[in-house]
């Protein structure tokens, strides 16, 4: 990296108020850029606030108003820029470069993005509602939160599925040169001490609490299927892959010990301004990763530090998998943090119509039998409250693709090695109609779709199925009523 000073930009999460929220980070990475061979001094740190709060105020909008502030700061006229962002901010700084940099082909101020448990595609907790979530203070601060932003935030949001999926075909040309750099660390640990017993959510394995090591990853997949043929003899039409693509690999990084939010192991609040023994211990690997961040200067650096950071993930997340709470007045319990897989479905029909009433099931074995998938492989299901076309699946990875015995807590685990889907839509009669489908369990549908910490988005595209008896032209003067006209055996498709 060039020595010159370098300008670093911090971007917060949702529901904040106060620039306290960044803690000792900004401080401490200064503190930290000499050891690192950077130059980074006070007065070139830029504490970002946006309104989240305001029901009125938008993801597009707060990034509207993003490119204004880096143009009134002269943000990257001299050298591009760095950003830290905590949560929401990562979304809001992607839709910014993507609005403004992305689709103009523009060369963008920032050449780094280090994103700390990002929301790319979403959160689990978004869609409990502003009011609820305004009032679980360990946290979302108390405050109350707007609905614009927790619209993009819910899973599976139009603006999230889109934004998604323009960087895995497009992420790998974003990548450094007239791109920038991204990079996300997330934790996987949940702070006891703060777990709301009325929302599961925030004790999810999987996640830090609020945001899903798999809806963090920026490596992610898409699949189209498509409706085709005649019924077989159970009456299902067949889905076949009619596009598919994968992103570029993405730097991840799991850090251990690391919830979303808390002074005591918060991924950002929990970090010390100065380096001691303690804060050594309760935070280095978050800073030092960060500055591990800070040192790619090329394509081939950035590639370098994917593949680091995977292994490093792989040892994290490995000698993290039991996790034993200690309990004073009761027994003590096992939690067992296995890899996860986030799967987001998008059902519509041949016209573009949205198809919200349907039953999807997962298959497995020769037999492509929802009763094959191995047990206890389900964690959750969430359709989405604005668009119930859309539906995420957040299934166990490891108990899906098989596990080495964990001795003294769970014996070896087989999985499957195929994967297929089962789709019922409705109407399922009618003069307009779908008809059921499927696509039989396969190995590379298994490998296409379930991936550890990572999200795949599924367009299913069904045959909008319009009978004969919807419009008539009949060549006769004798006029009659077709009120209780029928739908008719032919069709036209």
């Amino acid at each position: 990296m060039p020595q010159s000073l370098i300008d670093i930009v911090f971007v917060h999460g949702w529901s904040v108020t106060h620039t306290r929220t960044y803690g000792g980070l900004p401080e401490r990475l200064v503190s930290e850029g000499s050891r690192h061979g950077l130059k980074l001094q006070k007065r070139h740190i830029y504490l970002g606030r946006y309104v989240s709060f305001h029901d009125e105020v938008r993801v597009e909008d707060i990034a509207a108003a993003m490119e204004a502030a880096v143009r009134d700061q002269k943000l990257g006229s001299t050298n591009r820029f760095f950003c830290v962002t905590h949560s929401t901010g990562g979304p809001v700084v992607r839709e910014w470069f993507d609005r403004f940099y992305a689709r103009k082909r523009k060369t963008c101020p920032m050449s780094h993005l280090v994103m700390l448990a990002p929301a790319n595609f979403g959160s689990a907790l978004a869609q409990l509602g502003k009011g609820r979530l305004g009032r679980m203070k360990s946290w979302f601060g108390g405050i109350e939160p707007g609905q614009g932003v927790l619209d993009w935030l819910e899973l599976g949001s139009a603006h999230a599925f889109e934004l998604n999926k323009r960087w895995i075909h497009e992420g790998d040309k974003t990548i450094g040169g007239n791109g920038f750099f991204p990079f996300v660390i997330a934790g996987q640990t949940i702070d006891r001490k703060a777990y709301d017993h009325l929302n599961s959510y925030t004790g999810e394995l999987g996640s830090d609490g609020v945001v899903r090591v798999a809806a963090a990853n920026l490596s992610s997949s898409y699949i189209c299927l498509k409706q085709f043929g005649n019924p077989d003899e159970k009456g299902y039409s067949r889905l076949r892959k009619s596009a598919a693509a994968t992103s570029a690999s993405s730097a991840l990084r799991v850090v251990s010990g690391k919830s979303h939010s808390g002074t005591k192991s918060g991924i950002m609040s929990s970090v010390k301004p100065a380096r001691n023994l303690r804060g050594a211990a309760i935070d280095g690997d978050t800073v030092e990763s960060i500055m591990r961040c800070f040192q790619v200067g090329t394509r081939r650096d950035y590639d370098s530090l994917v593949a680091q950071f995977a292994a490093e993930t792989a040892v994290v997340q490995k000698n993290d998998q039991v996790e034993i709470e200690k309990r004073t007045l009761a027994a003590d319990r096992t939690f067992i943090h296995d890899r996860y897989s986030q799967i987001v479905f998008r059902i519509k029909d041949t016209e573009g119509y949205c198809v919200e009433d349907f039953d999807l099931l997962l298959t497995a074995g020769a037999n492509s039998d929802p009763n094959h998938l191995p047990a206890g492989f389900f964690r959750d299901r969430q359709a989405n409250k604005i668009d119930p076309s859309t539906i995420t699946y957040f299934v166990n990875y490891d108990v899906m693709a098989g596990s080495p015995e964990i001795p003294g807590v769970r014996a070896k685990l087989e999985g499957t090695r195929s994967l297929g889907f089962i789709l019922h839509p409705r109407p399922a009669s009618g003069f307009v109609h779908y008809q059921k489908c499927r696509i039989r369990a396969s190995a590379n549908l298994f490998q296409a779709v379930i991936r550890p910490n990572q999200t795949t988005l599924i367009d299913i595209v069904l045959t909008r199925i319009v009978h004969k008896e919807t419009f008539r032209i009949e060549r006769t003067s004798k006029q009659r009523s077709f009120k209780n006209a029928r739908p008719g055996k032919e069709t036209t498709q």
